[in-house]
C-alpha cells in the first residue's frame, strides 16, 4: 500500500492515517508531496491522476484509491481486523465513530484559526485568537469535555483505553494545542502528552522539524525568516 501525504509540519489530515498505520504496524510506502493549492502544481497533478479530489491523504492499495480519512480508517479495519483499528465492543466502536465523525466534520473555528504548525510555538497567537474568535473557545470546550468524559469512562491512557482510530483523529488537535498553548484542564494536558509520547507521533514530529519548508499559504501568523 502507498500513502500519499503532504508536508508533515502542516498537513493535519495526512497525520491521521499515517499515525494510525504506523502505530498499528501496518506496512505502507510513504509518498510525501509538497503542499500546494495551485491547480498547476506537481502536488495537484500527481494526486488528480490517482483520485478525483486532488487532496491528501490518499491511500492506494493495488491501484485502488481511498481518499477520505474516515474511509481509510474503515478500509484498514476491514483489511486488517487483527490490528484493532476500532475498539473491541460494539458500543465503544459506535462511540469512537461518533467522535471521529465529529472531528471530521466539525470544529471549523479551531481548525481555521489554530492551523497545525508543529515547528512553531505561538502562545501569544493562541491568547489573541481566544480573545477575538469566540468560536475557537466553543470548539475547545467541546473537545475538552469530550476527552474528559471518554477518558473517565475508559480509564485511559487513550480515549478507549488502547490506542485506536479515535486517537489518531485527535492527534492533530493535540499538535495544534502544543503550538498555541491555550489554557487547558489537567486531563487534557495529560492526554496530549500521551499522544505526544507515542513513538509514531515522535517520528512524525521529528520529520516535520527536519523539513525546513516554509509554505506561506499555511502560515497565517508568520513570515519567512521570522
Amino acid at each position: 500500500m502507498q500513502l500519499y501525504i503532504g508536508n508533515k509540519n502542516y498537513s493535519s489530515w495526512s497525520l491521521r492515517p499515517w499515525l494510525l498505520m504506523t502505530q498499528a504496524e501496518i506496512p505502507f510506502q510513504e509518498i510525501k508531496l509538497r503542499l500546494s493549492s495551485n491547480e498547476d502544481s506537481d502536488f495537484k497533478r500527481t494526486l488528480l491522476r490517482l483520485a478525483p479530489t486532488g487532496r491528501v491523504p490518499l491511500l492506494i492499495d493495488d491501484g485502488f484509491a481511498v481518499w477520505d480519512t474516515l474511509a481509510i480508517a474503515e478500509y484498514l479495519a476491514e483489511k486488517f481486523p487483527a490490528h484493532r483499528i476500532w475498539p473491541a465492543s460494539t458500543p465503544e466502536r459506535a462511540r469512537a465513530r461518533c467522535l471521529c465523525a465529529e472531528m471530521h466534520s466539525g470544529f471549523s473555528a479551531l481548525r481555521e484559526h489554530f492551523p497545525m504548525n508543529i515547528e512553531a510555538v505561538l502562545p501569544e497567537i493562541g491568547a489573541r485568537v481566544l480573545r477575538e474568535q469566540p468560536g475557537v473557545g466553543v470548539d475547545l470546550a467541546r473537545i475538552e469535555a469530550m476527552w474528559k468524559e471518554q477518558l473517565r469512562v475508559s480509564g485511559g491512557p487513550f480515549l478507549f483505553g488502547e490506542f485506536s482510530a479515535a486517537d489518531a483523529f485527535y492527534a492533530p488537535v493535540c499538535a495544534r494545542l502544543k503550538t498555541y498553548l491555550p489554557p487547558l484542564a489537567a486531563e487534557s494536558q495529560t492526554y496530549i502528552e500521551q499522544i505526544s509520547e507515542l513513538p509514531a507521533m515522535q517520528s512524525w514530529c521529528a520529520a516535520a522539524l527536519a523539513e525546513h519548508d516554509f509554505i506561506a499559504e499555511d502560515e497565517p501568523y508568520r513570515r519567512a525568516g521570522t
